[in-house]
């Protein structure tokens, strides 16, 4: 039998000491609209994340949002050994919550996103990612244009086209042509020491080790994402190949350009390569060129992303560790709950 939780008596010890890790408990005196809510939508999931919580910080966060939203039950969970405790809020509700979840927790202190589907760790699933700001810290092509001593023009194009302002495949081909003449001979060590975003090795190890699908699909370039393939045990990568010619770039670019158009095809083939099942697809990334992608998937993750791309994603994790990806993967699943 589930314990009744009065949520107005939790305080300021830390969540875990005061719920029982991984068990729902049903709300005894959350704020409770009509219960014909929840007959007429879909149950969701919010998730606070990101630091240690306390019981107090819980309270809180609910009181802040409005009455619209029918609590059913609350759980806190351990996503992975190195992350602080989370907390799962099972609701009910008509109308979109995501802002709101968002802006409440940031108020707070930590961060909060809303699932509307659960990914399952421990069932099969595939993980498309962005590779630049994204997998690695770092824009590539900004890189090699120090190089060339133009660094400031092609950054220019780029913060464009990742804030959506110009289509990525004309910012792509007006960024390389100022590439031309750079020796290959000074690209080879930006390509051995490529920064990872913190906290991607351990995801991608977690995942590989669950039978998970991993890939990058990059507007970048393929010696990189070769190079982390390697790195990382990537089962694929997709990226753009620049011409070459007596060892120098020629400032083009070969066959089709993936683009976000492309990204998004990237994915729905390896769904289908993979007999992937509902709800286990996941696309992260970081810029506008991500969005059709991160649509095309159960749960598009933003990570560290531009305004644009936190907005309209599904989910966003805005700071620190993207192991922090666990948080989605991990909701344990929900008992039965008649209130």
């Amino acid at each position: 039998m589930q314990n009744v939780i009065d949520i107005n008596q939790l305080d300021v010890r830390p969540i875990e000491n005061q719920l029982t890790l991984a068990k729902w408990y049903p709300f005894e005196n959350a704020s409770q609209p009509k219960a014909a809510i929840a007959e007429q939508v879909s149950r969701q999931y919010i998730v606070l994340f990101g630091k240690g919580l306390n019981g107090k910080q819980v309270v809180d966060f609910i009181a802040s949002l409005d009455t619209s939203i029918l609590y059913h039950q609350v759980c806190c969970y351990q996503a992975h050994k190195t992350l602080p405790v989370g907390v799962a809020i099972e609701v009910s509700t008509l109308v979109d919550i995501k802002a709101t979840v968002r802006d409440a927790a940031q108020r707070l202190g930590f961060e909060g996103a809303v699932l509307k589907v659960l990914p399952q760790l421990e069932l099969p699933g595939l993980l498309v990612m962005d590779m630049d700001s994204t997998v690695i810290e770092i824009e590539c092509i900004d890189e090699i244009a120090r190089l060339a001593d133009v660094y400031e023009e092609v950054a220019s194009v780029t913060a464009q086209a990742m804030a959506g302002q110009l289509a990525f495949s004309e910012s792509l081909y007006q960024r390389v042509a100022k590439l031309k003449g750079i020796e290959l001979s000074l690209i080879e060590p930006l390509k051995a020491d490529l920064p990872l975003m913190f906290g991607v090795a351990q995801l991608c190890e977690v995942l590989k080790a669950r039978g998970w699908k991993l890939a990058i699909a990059s507007g970048g370039f393929t010696w990189f994402a070769e190079a982390l393939q390697k790195r990382l045990g990537l089962d694929h990568v997709f990226a753009n190949t620049l011409e070459i010619a007596d060892q120098q770039l020629t400032g083009k670019v070969l066959g089709e350009v993936v683009d976000a158009h492309k990204k998004a095809q990237v994915l729905k083939e390896l769904q289908a390569e993979y007999n992937i099942a509902p709800a286990q697809s996941l696309a992260m990334g970081d810029g506008a060129n991500d969005l059709v992608m991160m649509s095309a998937a159960d749960l598009g993750i933003a990570v560290h992303g531009k305004p644009k791309v936190v907005e309209q994603a599904d989910v966003a994790i805005c700071h620190g560790s993207l192991l922090q990806v666990m948080y989605f993967l991990t909701v344990p699943k929900t008992e039965p709950c008649n209130k």
